[in-house]
């Protein structure tokens, strides 16, 4: 298979908003190369591994990558980015150099390109996530290691949805907990779920890419017989009840999702519900409501926002 990465030179100020139509086009992860990050002292957040090299930064402003496959409808993904890309100046952003390029890549060099900007990050003091190909030591007793390659299917562990979703993962999962991912993509939930003490996690994606990612991932972190992994869309035919049914993917599909979660929560139970921009989170409470849920709370990062609501 062939892959499309898309470049977009723009401006910092326009740099989340750009990030935020990739994801929105179906894009799990994004390359932000700023070359403002090469003069930045960066804090040691619970021990970030940062490795920056000059000559993969452009000279001004930012140029943001992300990857495609080359299916038929991929030109019109394109022209429906750069429509959105361009209309960002009708709301007063600045969009810099404004260019988009695109450069089609073959498998392998695909699957070694983004590699290079992947480096072991630590989400919160106890949890961090580790390439397979990066070394890595423990920093304390605790501290959950989960190894990943993500492969085809994205879901690093980077992106502020995944974060804020993790965070509540680890607020939320219980030993002995059954959880339900919904959207598993490489499955870094579903394994940050099992490591946390949940005895039984169902994770489901309609990509069947995504779901062999997920197997082996659950595989690599020894806990492929708490992992059972299903080709399925949204829960369509999932049975059963469960105490965290989390879902990483965006607003429109929380929206459409919400009414038939809560037949799938165990009493008490909460549904995490992340990847929604912050523009969207009142629509996405209203749809909740509707749903019957009645008790939330809510984290946000950076423009992104993940909802835990209960019945």
């Amino acid at each position: 298979m062939k892959w499309a990465e898309i470049r977009i030179h723009t401006s910092a100020e326009a740099s989340e908003a750009v990030a935020n139509i990739f994801h929105e086009a179906g894009v799990n992860g994004v390359v932000i190369e700023d070359s403002a990050a090469l003069d930045r002292s960066w804090e040691d957040r619970f021990g970030e591994i940062y490795q920056l090299e000059p000559n993969d930064f452009p000279d001004e402003g930012v140029i943001i990558k992300a990857y495609l496959p080359d299916t038929p409808s991929l030109e019109d993904k394109i022209q429906a980015i750069q429509r959105e890309f361009l209309a960002l100046q009708e709301h007063g952003l600045s969009l810099g150099p404004k260019q988009l390029s695109v450069v089609k890549i073959s498998q392998a060099d695909w699957e070694n390109e983004w590699k290079k900007y992947y480096k072991p990050l630590a989400i919160t003091e106890r949890i961090t996530i580790k390439p397979l190909w990066e070394p890595y030591t423990r920093k304390h007793e605790k501290e959950l290691v989960i190894e990943m390659d993500p492969g085809m299917a994205f879901g690093t562990g980077s992106h502020p949805s995944t974060i804020l979703s993790i965070r509540a993962l680890e607020k939320h999962v219980q030993t002995g907990h059954e959880v339900v991912d919904i959207g598993c993509g490489s499955g870094i939930l579903s394994v940050v779920a099992a490591k946390l003490g949940a005895k039984k996690v169902l994770a489901l994606d309609l990509d069947e890419v995504a779901v062999e990612a997920t197997r082996q991932n659950a595989r690599l972190n020894h806990l492929a017989d708490r992992i059972e992994v299903r080709q399925n869309n949204l829960l369509d035919d999932v049975k059963g009840n469960y105490d965290v049914v989390v879902a990483n993917i965006i607003a429109e599909v929380i929206i459409r999702l919400a009414s038939a979660v809560p037949a799938r929560l165990k009493a008490g139970g909460c549904f995490i519900a992340s990847g929604i921009i912050a523009a969207k989170k009142e629509e996405v409470l209203v749809a909740l409501e509707q749903a019957g849920f009645r008790r939330f709370e809510d984290e946000r990062l950076d423009d992104w926002v993940a909802i835990c609501a209960r019945v």
